[in-house]
């Protein structure tokens, strides 16, 4: 508001307010009744300013070896600086106009301030925004700029040049800064005057699943579905718009698209991609009263990355550069946006169009129709592992559903554990459905943590060791199985087995050897009892059974 204040009182009420609104991405209510304030009390600053002192100089750049500055007005008899405050008296200190005056080297005998007051009032929870605007310009009417003239005196404005000359040589000359204790009411206070350090790993505490608030999807779907119908009755939401279409929702819209700037005779492009970064960094780091946050459409978001990997690389296309291009545009993409899914609102919304351009071809050689989102199948699997939940869509004549099913043909899913399929194309029955299936992710047991056992080999059974042997595990009195051959003569059941390793009390490298030499005997005895038992033939087919 002071910058946009000192460009009005030079150059006119229009260009201020034009730089004030292009300093933020969205425009709402307060900011056209902060254009009101500036609109009322510019004309009379600059009118005061120029009746008591006219034919003053705009911004005069002061410019020594150890002194840079700029002076708002000046004449040949007074330095002014412009506050737009609401209280003068934090003024009453300051050494600013006493540093303009000594390295200007003017022989002025006057400066001032020019107190641009700064109205602050609230509008009523039971008040509608034209009865506050009305009351607003009627409390504009009461107040008017004014100077403030700061005395110059001999003793004043030495004090002020040293004490400043004094800051700075204590600035250049300190190299250790000590703390300062201040009120600190955050839980690293510790940190910052003990210097304790803090671990990074969260507690070994288990979570309460319905405490978790945050709901991400990804929804998708052919043009005129309702898709952003659906996602503009969400709480307090904010549109992040690609394409437009926004004529019909009346949240807050951010549109995304590429700028053009003229400065004097030269013309700069400011691409959408950085339009969309920006709105990410205010999201980030300003506070606000959103809940939601809808990205609408996420394939022209890519599309815009792709042209600002092409401008930073000189590029027209991907393959122009194809060791590099197609990481750089993909990794881009997808840190961005997970930048967007990490943001802490209770909603993320994203939306696509659905492709049906793909057929498949199913192993009995019919083809059936894909639909998927309208975007590279890479990046749809990325973004659907970032979202809680997939859904399609869909408008059967005034029935308007969301489907979460997927199968071969149809992209879909999520994470919740819920057996539903589909739902109305309803904020209430999607919340519903969520809020469900968190219960019952909080209700499902936890699997109790393994318990660590020592290792004990597996027990041969009695069918697998070789006759002799498997007769000593049989208990006593049990039926014994009969010896069946197989096709070649030889006994089923005198194959290469292993002993009962459980039962020996031996080493784990002793016992390892032990089964070494065991095989290596068996398989010596079933050889020579295959020799002995299976005649050789000649020729051709496959030796007969045993008589």
């Amino acid at each position: 508001m002071g910058r946009a204040a000192h460009t009005g009182i030079r150059y006119g009420v229009d260009e201020a307010i034009n730089e004030y609104y292009m300093s933020y991405p969205i425009i709402t209510d307060e900011h056209i009744n902060e254009a009101i304030k500036l609109e009322h009390m510019i004309p009379l600053a600059k009118q005061y300013l120029e009746r008591a002192w006219p034919g003053g100089e705009y911004e005069v750049k002061i410019e020594r070896n150890d002194f840079i500055g700029f002076i708002d007005y000046m004449t040949d008899e007074i330095i002014i600086d412009f506050k737009y405050t609401k209280d003068s008296a934090n003024y009453n200190n300051s050494s600013q106009l006493f540093l303009y005056l000594f390295y200007s080297k003017k022989e002025i005998e006057q400066i001032a301030y020019l107190i641009i007051p700064k109205i602050s009032i609230k509008m009523a929870k039971t008040e509608q925004i034209h009865e506050f605007r009305k009351r607003l310009n009627e409390e504009l009417k009461h107040h008017q700029p004014y100077f403030v003239y700061k005395s110059l005196t001999n003793v004043t404005y030495a004090n002020h040049i040293i004490e400043f000359r004094r800051r700075i040589r204590e600035i250049e000359t300190t190299h250790e800064f000590a703390k300062t204790k201040q009120w600190c009411f955050c839980e690293y206070i510790d940190y910052c005057l003990k210097g304790e350090n803090y671990m990074v790993l969260p507690p070994n505490i288990r979570r309460d699943v319905t405490e978790m608030k945050k709901r991400t999807m990804w929804i998708y779907g052919a043009p005129f579905t309702g898709k952003t119908t659906f996602a503009n009755t969400f709480p307090n939401t904010l549109m992040i718009n690609t394409d437009g279409n926004t004529n019909f929702v009346d949240a807050p819209v951010v549109f995304i698209k590429d700028r053009i700037t003229t400065v004097g005779r030269s013309t700069e492009k400011i691409l959408a991609w950085n339009e969309f970064e920006d709105v990410i960094k205010l999201l980030e780091t300003e506070s606000n009263e959103f809940k939601t946050i809808v990205i609408d459409l996420v394939e022209d978001l890519y599309e815009h990355c792709r042209q600002y990997i092409y401008s930073k690389l000189k590029i027209d296309h991907e393959s122009d550069n194809s060791f590099r291009a197609w990481d750089e545009v993909r990794t881009k993409f997808l840190t961005t946006l997970k930048r967007i899914m990490n943001l802490d609102y209770e909603n993320i919304i994203l939306i696509s169009h659905e492709d049906t351009s793909r057929d498949l071809t199913k192993k009995t050689g019919s083809k059936i129709t894909a639909i998927k989102p309208n975007i590279q199948e890479k990046i749809a699997n990325k973004i659907a592992g970032m979202v809680h939940v997939v859904a399609r869509a869909m408008v059967d004549g005034d029935k308007r559903t969301l489907q979460f099913k997927t199968d071969e043909v149809t992209f879909g899913g999520g994470r919740l554990p819920t057996r539903t399929k589909e739902i109305a194309l309803d904020y209430g029955e999607f919340a519903d459905l969520f809020d469900a299936a968190t219960k019952i992710a909080a209700a499902s047991e936890t699997p109790a943590p393994e318990r660590h056992r020592k290792t004990r080999f597996p027990q041969t059974k009695a069918e697998e060791l070789p006759v002799e042997e498997a007769q000593q595990h049989e208990p006593e009195g049990s039926p014994r199985r009969g010896n069946k051959e197989t096709e070649f003569g030889a006994p089923e059941n005198r194959r290469r087995g292993r002993p009962n390793v459980a039962t020996l009390e031996v080493e784990p490298r002793d016992m390892f050897v032990t089964q070494v030499e065991e095989e290596a005997r068996l398989s010596r005895t079933a050889q020579q009892e295959n020799t002995s038992e299976v005649p050789i033939r000649r020729g051709r087919g496959r030796p007969r059974k045993n008589a």
